[in-house]
C-alpha cells in the first residue's frame, strides 16, 4: 500500500503575455514549505491589473505562512480555515490599495491556489482561473467559474456551442479587491501519486478543452515541457489574453528530493509588476 501521507508536488510553471496583450497583468506564485501555489488574473488597465495579482499573490502566500499551524489545544488547525482566511485577507489588501489610490481604484484580480495537506489537496478559487485534476487518462474541471456565462451554461440560459462566442465569457461575477468582501469557494481532492494539478488563468483555458490539456500530458515526465506545450497551444489559438499555467504533479516526497534543484526559492512571486512597484520575491 502506498503511503500517501508522504505525497509532495513536483511543480512546472510559465506565465506569457500572449499575442494581442502589450503588458502581463498575470501573476503566479509558491510557497514551496508550506506547498502552496496560487495563480491569479489581474484587471483594471495597465498598472491596476498588474498590481491587483502581484499584491494578491504576495498576500495570500504572506498570511498563509504566518497563521497558526495549531490550535491552543495543540491540535492541527485545519488547512481550509487558513486558505479561506488568506484569501480574505488577500481580497482586503487589494481592497484597501484601490481605494486609497485614485489610479488603482478599478483594479481586482481573480484567484485560484491549492495547498497540500497530506494526501489531500485544498482548492479556492475566486473568479475565473481554473483548478483541474489530471488522472489515469481523465480531466475534471475541479473549480466553478463566477462569471457570467458560467452561470448562464448551468441554468441552460445558453448552449455550450453558444458559449465559445459568447461575449459573456469576459464578465466575472466574483473578483478580489473589488467588493469590501468576497466569498470564495473552497475545494477539497483526495489525491493519488502520479495525480497532476491544473492552476490556470483564462488566457489558458478558453482555449484548452479537456482533450489539449490530456495531449499535453501524455507521456510527458516534463511538467515544464507539458506547460509550454499548453502555452504554445493557447497562442496559436489566438492568444488574446494573457496566460499563465501552473502544473503539479503528485508524487512521494522521496521523488521530489532526487528531483530538487540547489539554491532554488522556497517562496516566489512571478509577474511583471516593476521591482519598484513590488518585490520579486517573497522573503
Amino acid at each position: 500500500m502506498t503511503d500517501q501521507s508522504k505525497l509532495s508536488f513536483d511543480f512546472a510553471a510559465i506565465t506569457d503575455l500572449g499575442c494581442v496583450r502589450t503588458n502581463n497583468e498575470d501573476s503566479y506564485g509558491y510557497d514551496a514549505e508550506q506547498q502552496l501555489y496560487v495563480v491569479c488574473d489581474g484587471m483594471g488597465g495597465r498598472a491596476a491589473g498588474e498590481v491587483a495579482s502581484s499584491m494578491a499573490v504576495r498576500t495570500l502566500i504572506e498570511s498563509f505562512g504566518s497563521s497558526a499551524s495549531m490550535t491552543a489545544d495543540g491540535e492541527p488547525f485545519p488547512i481550509e480555515n487558513r486558505l479561506l482566511q488568506a484569501i480574505l485577507d488577500a481580497n482586503q489588501a487589494v481592497r484597501e490599495a484601490g481605494t486609497q489610490n485614485l489610479e488603482l481604484r478599478t483594479m481586482g484580480t481573480t484567484l485560484v491556489c491549492v495547498c497540500l495537506d497530506g494526501n489531500r489537496a485544498v482548492i479556492g478559487n475566486v473568479g475565473d482561473s481554473r483548478a483541474y485534476l489530471i488522472r489515469n487518462g481523465n480531466c475534471l474541471q475541479i473549480t466553478q467559474d463566477h462569471s457570467l456565462l458560467a452561470e448562464a451554461l448551468r441554468s441552460g440560459g445558453i448552449s455550450p456551442e453558444s458559449a465559445v462566442a459568447s461575449s459573456l465569457q469576459s464578465v466575472i461575477t466574483r473578483a478580489i479587491g473589488v467588493e469590501d468582501t468576497v466569498d470564495p469557494d473552497l475545494f477539497a481532492a483526495q489525491l493519488e501519486p502520479d495525480d497532476v494539478l491544473l492552476l490556470a488563468s483564462d488566457g489558458l483555458t478558453r482555449y484548452t478543452q479537456d482533450g489539449v490539456i490530456l495531449s499535453a500530458m501524455e507521456g510527458s515526465a516534463d511538467l515544464a515541457y507539458a506547460c509550454k506545450t499548453l502555452i504554445d497551444h493557447a497562442n496559436r489559438s489566438g492568444g488574446v489574453d494573457n496566460i499563465t499555467c501552473i502544473l503539479l504533479r503528485a508524487v512521494r516526497r522521496a521523488q521530489v528530493a532526487e528531483n530538487e534543484i540547489s539554491g532554488e526559492p522556497k517562496r516566489d512571486v512571478q509577474s511583471d509588476t516593476p521591482p519598484d512597484e513590488l518585490e520579486a520575491s517573497v522573503r
